[in-house]
């Protein structure tokens, strides 16, 4: 049985459905990401999950319980926001333990709770300290420890790396991944920002206009979308118009206009007629000269329209004869070689027969 089952839950505001039937299963010690752009329900998923709202239909399960006469503050569930939410006038050590006071733990097991909190998110030395004395990464773990010494079964974190600089959001999604290990707890986490959600999770909810897109782990959603929302949602990708013109044992052969035929993975309940877009990634393309690309079934001639340099590698945009324009990726490994092609060169672009996905429209 999953840990936390939301079953054909709806909230409404008025005319407008935020969340819209929504089934999603949460099994325990798993890390849960709802992603989506801002109003796609995420955040009102986590607030009715905490207890602060309360769906118009459907159920919230928590270990097979009906959440829906359980106050909030009487359900086994912490919340982070992004605000941290601590308390100014209170010492670190005073902020982790609040709950526990307010709980009435005995002063001894307090203690021990304490300890081993400020040990867990390394912060043993900064007992006294007070939040404004502390660097943002640090009062991020303030608001984990709180929420995690009262040992919840299940930790709710609102876009709680928003507020921290990219080098600091980088090194919290490592301590985060680090410290969900540690403790076991399961994790739900709402975000907007797709690669903290592929770095952290081990499933992910794709939302979208209050509906969930797909669910799947993330290598799944980013190789495999369901649809041109989340290929679209998700990274970076390239798409074009599409018919399936033959379908074979193991591969699909599509018609693109302006361009030719591309080959492309066989794909279920896909039939010769259909119509979509070919999306592929732009580090699955690649870019050269004639002779470079000739062992790919999938190569065309190509004009170097702009090129971005971005460090560890650089993004080239070429226009194909169809007029339209491709990313591709490449590494910058040679030391002071960032640019291999200039602008408006005529290269060849491609990418192998297994890359890339068809899309219904």
């Amino acid at each position: 049985m999953a840990l936390l089952e939301l079953r054909n839950v709806t909230r409404r505001f008025g005319d407008f459905a935020a969340v819209d039937d929504v089934s999603l299963s949460i099994e325990a010690g798993e890390f849960f990401t709802l992603l989506g752009p801002s109003g796609s329900g995420k955040t009102t998923i986590l607030r009715m999950i905490a207890g602060f709202d309360f769906p118009d239909a459907g159920q919230i399960l928590l270990d097979g319980k009906d959440l829906a006469d359980t106050p909030a503050e009487k359900r086994p569930i912490h919340t982070v926001f992004q605000s941290y939410a601590l308390f100014p006038h209170l010492s670190v050590a005073d902020n982790i333990s609040f709950p526990l006071r307010m709980a009435r733990r005995d002063p001894a097991e307090i203690r021990k709770r304490l300890t081993a909190a400020l040990e867990q998110v390394r912060l043993s030395g900064k007992a006294d300290r007070y939040p404004h004395e502390l660097s943002g990464g640090q009062q991020q773990r303030v608001a984990l420890a709180r929420a995690l010494v009262n040992r919840p079964r299940l930790l709710l974190l609102d876009e709680s790396l928003g507020a921290l600089d990219a080098k600091l959001r980088e090194e919290m999604q490592v301590e985060l991944i680090n410290l969900q290990r540690e403790v076991g707890i399961t994790f739900v986490f709402v975000t907007h920002a797709q690669v903290e959600a592929l770095a952290l999770s081990h499933r992910i909810a794709v939302m979208n206009q209050g509906r969930v897109e797909q669910v799947d782990e993330p290598a799944r959603l980013y190789g495999f979308p369901r649809n041109r929302f989340v290929a679209d949602f998700i990274g970076h990708i390239n798409m074009m118009e599409a018919q399936v013109a033959a379908a074979g044992h193991s591969h699909l052969h599509l018609a693109v206009a302006g361009l030719g035929e591309i080959v492309t993975p066989l794909q279920k309940d896909v039939a010769v007629g259909d119509k979509g877009v070919f999306a592929i990634r732009p580090e699955q393309v690649r870019i050269g000269l004639q002779a470079d690309l000739a062992e790919l079934k999938n190569h065309f001639p190509g004009e170097v329209h702009s090129l971005l340099y971005q460090g560890d590698v650089s993004v080239y945009r070429v226009r194909l004869p169809n007029g339209k324009v491709v990313e591709a990726l490449l590494p910058n490994a040679a030391p002071g070689r960032a640019e291999l092609f200039r602008m408006g060169a005529v290269i060849k672009v491609g990418w192998r027969h297994d890359a890339g996905v068809f899309l219904h429209e």
